[in-house]
């Protein structure tokens, strides 16, 4: 909480190069580590079931991704997705249920591991204009054309285990 309100004081275009640099020292870090970060993906449908993406200032910002983050070492993936679901998008997500595991090699030579997990809400995002840039649903046959591949790869993902379930 007091990290939030230190970097309020920081003005928003100062507040996001400095998200920018800080993201490419990190991702750089990573890789000469050899790591695997373990985060979230979130899939959020709103009730009329469309999807929750979200466009950062800091990573990617040409593209929708899903939202999530970086997950606490004992924290669970579907606590850890509502909270940064929350702590972006000030959506809350109701009944969060984890659905898989994504391993990802990334450039530089780290690993990402996404915790997958889906919900829904029914609040209204809101970006902050900091972290990031935009948040809105979008209908999953008319996602924006700058949707990112590994989102596209999540949808998949859930579809397979919800038509699995349904066997």
């Amino acid at each position: 909480m007091a990290m939030r309100l230190v970097s309020r004081a920081i003005p928003a275009p100062l507040h996001r190069a400095l998200l920018r640099l800080a993201q490419r020292v990190r991702l750089r870090w990573w890789g000469l580590r050899r790591l695997e970060q373990c985060g979230t993906n979130a899939l959020v449908f709103d009730p009329a079931g469309r999807l929750l993406l979200v466009r950062h200032s800091y990573h990617h910002p040409d593209r929708w991704l899903l939202p999530g983050g970086g997950m606490a070492r004992a924290e669970a993936p579907a606590i850890a997705a509502a909270r940064e679901v929350l702590e972006e998008t000030a959506c809350r997500v109701a009944d969060p249920l984890w659905f898989a595991t994504l391993r990802r090699p990334m450039p530089h030579g780290w690993t990402n591991r996404l915790e997958l997990v889906w919900g829904t809400t029914a609040d209204t995002p809101r970006a902050d204009g900091r972290e990031l840039l935009e948040a809105a649903f979008f209908a999953l046959d008319a996602l924006p054309d700058a949707t990112a591949a590994t989102t596209h790869d999540v949808i998949t993902l859930w579809q397979q285990r919800i038509a699995s379930e349904r066997q």
